[in-house]
C-alpha cells in the first residue's frame, strides 16, 4: 500500500500528490521545514518542533500554514491514516506558487506538505555500533539557525562520508566543529564534561539538543555549552551526535582517530536511554 500524503488540505496516495512546477520551494529553496519522531504511535516533542517551525517562518517573513493545533491534528491524523508506530513524520512549508522572481510574491498563499517515513529508530545497527565521522569545510549559508530546505551542501558532505567509509560528517568553521550534516555534535571530554557548541546563527537550535542538554543537567552531568576543535574532539572520551531521527547516536572514531575502545561509550549509552525513556513518557 501506498503512504497518503498531506498536500494543502487533502489527504492524498503518493502517487497523487502534486506540487505547482512554480512552487518557490522548487525554484528557489524558499521553503521550512521540520520532522517531528514517531515513537509507540505518538508524537515526541511536538510543541518544540512547532515552536521551531514559527521561528523559521517569522525569520524569512513567510506566512503561517495553520496554527499548532490544527497542525497537531494534522500529524495525528497522518499517523491514523499510514498506521505509523515508529518512524517520523516530515512538515514542509514554502511561501507559496507565483511566477519565477527573486522579489517575495505579495499574494501567494503558503504550500503545506506531510509525509510519514517508516523506520527503526530505537533499535538500529548505528546505536549498537556507533559511527564514525570525518570533518569537512563549513560552506553553508550563514543562517543554519533557520530550519530551511537549502540542504545541498549538507548532502554532499554526507555524500563525502560514505565515499571515505564513515557514518557522517562534522562541519569546521574557523578552525572549531560547527555542527554534524543534519545534527548536533556533541563531545564527552576526560573529566565528564559534556560539550556542545553554543547557540548562534552558526548552528541550528536542535529540539533533540536541548531535551538531552536537559536530561543531562537532571542528572547531574556537567554540560558546557562553547565550540570545540577536530583536535580536542579526536582527544575526548566519548562523541556523540543528537537528532531528531538518531536520538543520540554514539561516535567511534573521528577523522581516523578512535576513540576510547572503540565502542558507543556509557556516557552516550546512558543519555540515548534518558531520552528514550523520557520520550516515551512525554509524547502526545
Amino acid at each position: 500500500m501506498s503512504r497518503i500524503v498531506y498536500v494543502n488540505g487533502d489527504y492524498v496516495p503518493e502517487e497523487e500528490a502534486r506540487v505547482s512546477v512554480f512552487d518557490r520551494g522548487f525554484l528557489f529553496a524558499d521553503a521550512v521545514y521540520e520532522v517531528t519522531t514517531v515513537l509507540g504511535g505518538k508524537l515526541v516533542d511536538f510543541p518544540g518542533h512547532m515552536a521551531r517551525l514559527a521561528r523559521s517562518l517569522d525569520e524569512l517573513d513567510m506566512a503561517h500554514p495553520a496554527d499548532d493545533a490544527t497542525l497537531l491534528g494534522i500529524h495525528h491524523e497522518m499517523v491514523a491514516r499510514n498506521g505509523l508506530t515508529e518512524g517520523l513524520i516530515y512538515l514542509q512549508v514554502t511561501r507559496g506558487a507565483a511566477d519565477r522572481d527573486f522579489l517575495y510574491p505579495e499574494a501567494a498563499e503558503p504550500t503545506l506538505v506531510l509525509f510519514t517515513q517508516e523506520k527503526p529508530l530505537v533499535d538500529t545497527p548505528a546505536a549498537r555500533a556507533g559511527i564514525s565521522v570525518i570533518t569537512l569545510p563549513d560552506r553553508r549559508w550563514a543562517r543554519r539557525d533557520i530550519k530551511t530546505v537549502q540542504l545541498l551542501y549538507p548532502s554532499m558532505a554526507k555524500m563525502a562520508a560514505k565515499r571515505a567509509g564513515a557514518g557522517d560528517a562534522w562541519m569546521v568553521e574557523d578552525g572549531k566543529v560547527t555542527e554534524g550534516t543534519s545534527n548536533n555534535a556533541w563531545i564527552v571530554t576526560r573529566d565528564g564534561r559534556l560539550v556542545t557548541r553554543d547557540l548562534s546563527p552558526a548552528i541550528l537550535a536542535g529540539i533533540t539538543r536541548a531535551a538531552v542538554m536537559r536530561y543531562a543537567r537532571e542528572a547531574q552531568m556537567t554540560v558546557e555549552e562553547r565550540a570545540f576543535t577536530p583536535e580536542e574532539a579526536r582527544e575526548a572520551a566519548e562523541a556523540f551526535v543528537t537528532s531528531a531521527s538518531t536520538f543520540v547516536l554514539p561516535v567511534v572514531a573521528i577523522d581516523g582517530a578512535t576513540l576510547g575502545d572503540g565502542r558507543p561509550g556509557p556516557v552516550a549509552q546512558r543519555l540515548r536511554a534518558l531520552y528514550i525513556e523520557e520520550s516515551r513518557k512525554a509524547a502526545l
